[in-house]
C-alpha cells in the first residue's frame, strides 16, 4: 500500500456520529499510511454513539470552516442518525461534499452517511447501499439501492451497517490506492 503513503483523507463528522463507523475506518487508513483528518463543523471534540447509547468522543483536528476539498484525497461519510441529519442541512458541509463529488474524488459513506450524498446531489444514478432506513430516501433521490455489504460505484463506497466495515475499509482503500496511481499518471 506505498500508495497510500502520500494520501490525505478528510472524514466529515459532528456529534452523534456512529462509532464504529468512525473510529474503524480511521484506524484502516492510518494503518496504510494515510493522513486522516476528523473534520467537524464544531471545534473541540464530538460525542461518538454505540448504537442508541453514547460512545466516545473524538478528537476534531480541523473545523470545518477552515478546511478545503481540494487539500484532501478522499472522503469518509459515518454514519449514525444524528450525525449526517445534522450536516444535511450544514450548507458549508453539503458544499464540502460537492466539492469532492465535482472532482471525482473517491468518497465512503456508511450507514446513514449518504443522507449527506442526497443533500450534495451525488445519488442520481449511482447504484448504493445504506441502513434500510435510506432506501425509499435514496431510490428517491434517483439511486438504485441494493441490500449488500459494500458497493462500489465509480468513486463511490457504500456499506449498511457497522457489520459491514471491514469490507467497507477494504474496499475504499483499493479505491483510494487506485485513484492515487491514476492522478500520478496524469501528473
Amino acid at each position: 500500500m506505498a500508495d497510500m503513503k502520500s494520501q490525505k483523507i478528510a472524514v466529515l463528522a459532528t456529534d452523534g456520529f456512529e462509532q464504529a463507523e468512525l473510529v474503524e475506518p480511521v484506524k484502516a487508513l492510518r494503518e496504510t499510511g494515510a493522513t486522516v483528518h476528523v473534520i467537524s463543523p464544531k471545534a473541540g471534540e464530538i460525542q461518538g454513539m454505540k448504537h442508541d447509547q453514547k460512545g466516545d468522543k473524538t478528537k476534531v483536528d480541523l473545523e470545518l470552516s477552515n478546511a478545503k476539498a481540494a487539500d484532501y484525497d478522499g472522503l469518509v461519510l459515518p454514519g449514525g442518525v444524528a450525525n449526517p441529519d445534522t450536516l444535511r442541512i450544514d450548507e458549508k458541509a453539503i458544499a464540502f461534499i460537492r466539492a469532492f463529488v465535482q472532482a471525482g474524488k473517491p468518497i465512503a459513506a456508511v450507514c446513514h452517511g449518504p443522507w449527506t450524498l442526497i443533500e450534495a446531489q451525488a445519488v442520481k444514478g449511482k447504484k448504493m447501499t445504506s441502513w434500510p432506513s435510506l432506501k425509499t430516501d435514496l431510490k428517491n433521490a434517483g439511486a438504485e439501492w441494493v441490500d449488500q455489504e459494500v458497493v462500489v460505484d465509480g468513486n463511490l463506497v457504500t456499506s449498511r451497517k457497522p457489520d459491514d466495515l471491514p469490507a467497507f475499509n477494504r474496499e475504499f482503500i483499493k479505491l483510494l490506492s487506485a485513484h492515487g496511481r491514476e492522478m500520478r499518471k496524469a501528473s
